[in-house]
């Protein structure tokens, strides 16, 4: 599991216990806190978030490909462009087979060769369609799931893996969790509302489209469309919610595969577990036991024909992506409609982010190569390291917090691991073959490799130098089983940071970024996990009781935040996130003020240090969505909207109060009794 927080930044230099730590930087002309992209009109006691990214919001409409813009999407676009650049050569020139820039080119290649892939229609699939016709007994639609799964076909019915054990982390287990839905959500399908019904029609269509671009008469689209709608409907009900998942105790169930196969009679996964590549296991774990026996009642329940007709839709659906553009076209508008998204974004970019989510480890090699420097990873490093130290001194000085319980709190921050950049050891794909003349094909080949390397671990000890993130990816992640932090290359970069920018821009930035992902450590999730990564309690009983009472203060000051006027945050499903911004932020700011310019009052472009360190962390979140997407972000995303992500955590912030003189009366005023404080 990891817990991502969307992006991040790096510092150019601190200190260290106290002591100076100094690195001459560049000088530097850029406005790394700029007035213009501020409305100077709002107090920022009455809206932070206005204040300091509202000119930049107006004057930076979101893009028509995109369906929300902010400093995100502006980084992600610049990371897309320097892929392209670097697929752009390799795929013009021949190079050896299975090297790294023969596969990295060939794949670019073979997937911008709209041309044949456009003659060849949905002839890739049909094999697969004309298997699924010639089934006939249930046995048949059982194992059609176990090949579909196997042969990198579909992910029918439930989701089926291979990871850590929770509670024994060096040991990697077998592990089945729900699925067998199309929806963004459970709650699309038994929610009954104007969007829901919009989504629900969208999709329904979806179906009827691609039936009958392959074939299928349109009023039999259109039964076979209800028919998968009901299935999954039923599925959905069977399913948890996202906010009952975040229990990891609630999802951590592990039985001997004997006893499980009795809670479902038609699913024997005795014989099952071998067929899917994970022979001889004794016991396997299961996120949610009582979806699959209503999973296997519904397989007794249904007809044959219907589970014919579902497990095409499984491959229809899963193909789409991958056919001629009427396939592409017809998915683009389903998904617009859960999105807003206008226009489809340029083949090329959806290629390039295609190459670097299946290749991510050889072209990560190329772009590491070019656009990262050994010094960006000695700053991060130190930085990480003087993170740490603020940290556990805001852990000693806990008011609410035992000795006992600080002690095992300390253990674990220091047993936290960091990986910056890139990997130490690469994924060398072994054995992966790509054809510069098989798009289709290599798609194939690429899941069916990561499939069989999946379960390949299943006897292995759990390798902890593996990534979960390439390296260009504009994100940072916390894993509680690995108790580690991640900060992949792509976000090394401004806003998060750059190396001409003064100190409080930094720490604001890629600080609190940093300071978020070791907060997640001790999150309402994090905080489950010992010092080794493994599921178990070290709180006393009052600890924990005391923690509970401030994250549920967190969890109702983001339940009164609403987006689109009256749809609520949901302060439940993102109180991990919420959590760690107020964590980070706190952490960073301690930090910062250890600096020196952190004891200064030296204004730079008419700000304090203070005002800067507050802005920067604001502008990290300038950003702004369509409403489809917010809509849908509400029921699915673990973050709170950027607005509520840049004004939230500074309300219980005393400092914040003092360099923006915010006073009874704004809109934003906490009482210092109300503001609160975790960590």
């Amino acid at each position: 599991m990891l817990i991502g927080l969307l992006f991040l930044s790096v510092c150019a230099f601190t200190i260290d216990g106290g002591k100076k730590g100094k690195t001459k930087k560049p000088a530097s002309h850029k406005k790394f806190i700029d007035p213009a992209n501020m409305d100077l009109s709002v107090r920022p006691g009455d809206d932070f978030f206005e204040y300091a990214d509202g000119n930049w919001v107006k004057n930076n409409p979101i893009p028509s490909k995109e369906t929300r813009w902010g400093s995100f999407g502006v980084l992600n676009q610049e990371n897309t462009d320097r892929l392209l650049a670097l697929l752009h050569d390799v795929s013009k020139t021949k190079h050896p087979a299975g090297s790294l820039e023969q596969r990295v080119g060939d794949l670019y290649a073979s997937a911008m060769d709209s041309l044949a892939i456009e003659k060849r229609g949905y002839d890739p699939i049909k094999p697969s369609l004309d298997r699924i016709d010639k089934i006939t007994d249930l046995n048949g639609i059982i194992n059609e799931v176990v090949f579909e799964r196997t042969h990198a076909e579909g992910d029918p019915l439930f989701r089926f893996g291979v990871g850590q054990d929770s509670k024994h982390p060096t040991k990697n287990i077998a592990n089945l969790n729900q699925g067998g839905t199309s929806l963004p959500d459970r709650d699309n399908y038994l929610k009954s509302n104007p969007r829901n019904q919009k989504i629900q029609d969208a999709y329904k269509q979806y179906i009827v489209t691609l039936f009958t671009l392959t074939g299928t008469d349109n009023d039999a689209a259109v039964k076979n469309a209800a028919t998968i709608f009901g299935i999954e409907t039923a599925l959905a009900k069977a399913q948890l919610s996202r906010v009952a998942m975040r229990d990891p105790h609630v999802t951590y169930n592990k039985f001997s595969v004997a006893e499980f196969s009795k809670t479902t009679p038609h699913l024997n996964w005795v014989e099952l577990m071998p067929e899917m590549k994970v022979p001889g296991q004794d016991t396997l774990l299961v996120a949610q036991p009582d979806f699959f026996k209503a999973e296997d009642a519904l397989l007794a329940s249904t007809s044959i024909d219907d589970w014919k007709v579902y497990l095409k839709w499984n491959i229809l659906k899963g193909s789409a992506n991958a056919l001629s553009s009427r396939f592409v076209d017809a998915d683009f508008a389903y998904s617009s409609a859960l999105s807003g998204q206008k226009v489809q974004v340029p083949r090329n970019e959806r290629m390039s982010r295609l190459v670097d989510r299946s290749l991510g480890e050889l072209l990560g090699q190329l772009y590491v190569a070019k656009y990262f420097t050994p010094a960006a990873k000695a700053y991060m490093v130190n930085l990480v390291n003087n993170l740490k130290i603020t940290l556990g001194e805001r852990i000693k000085n806990l008011a609410w917090m035992s000795e006992e319980t600080k002690a095992r709190a300390l253990k674990k921050l220091a047993a936290f691991s960091v990986k910056i950049g890139y990997p130490d050891k690469w994924q060398t794909y072994t054995g992966l073959v790509i054809d510069r003349n098989d798009y289709f094909g290599n798609l194939k080949r690429i899941s069916e490799w990561r499939y069989n390397y999946s379960v390949s671990q299943i006897n292995k000890p759990v390798d902890k130098k593996r990534w979960g993130m390439t390296p260009p990816t504009v994100n940072a992640s916390y894993s509680p089983t690995n108790n580690e932090i991640t900060f992949p290359a792509g976000i090394l970069q401004f806003p998060f940071f750059d190396f001409g920018a003064d100190d409080a821009v930094n720490y604001g930035g890629i600080g609190a970024v940093i300071g978020h992902e070791m907060t997640h450590g001790f999150d309402d999730e994090g905080r489950q996990y010992d010092a080794d990564g493994t599921l178990r309690d070290w709180w006393t009983k009052e600890d924990a009781d005391k923690f509970k009472m401030r994250a549920d203060q967190v969890v109702a000051q983001y339940n009164g935040f609403t987006v689109l006027d009256t749809i609520h945050v949901n302060g439940k499903l993102t109180l991990g996130e919420n959590l760690a911004d107020l964590g980070g932020l706190n952490v960073a700011y301690a930090a910062f003020k250890k600096t020196k310019e952190g004891h200064s009052h030296k204004k730079i472009g008419g700000f304090t240090p203070d005002q800067r360190f507050f802005l920067s962390w604001a502008q990290v979140w300038r950003s702004s969505q369509r409403p489809e997407a917010a809509a849908q972000r509400i029921l699915t995303d673990p973050h709170s909207p950027e607005q509520y992500r840049a004004n939230a955590p500074v309300t219980n912030i005393d400092a914040w109060y003092a360099a923006f003189n915010v006073q009874p009366g704004d809109k934003m005023y906490k009482k210092p009794d109300d503001r609160i404080k975790v960590w």
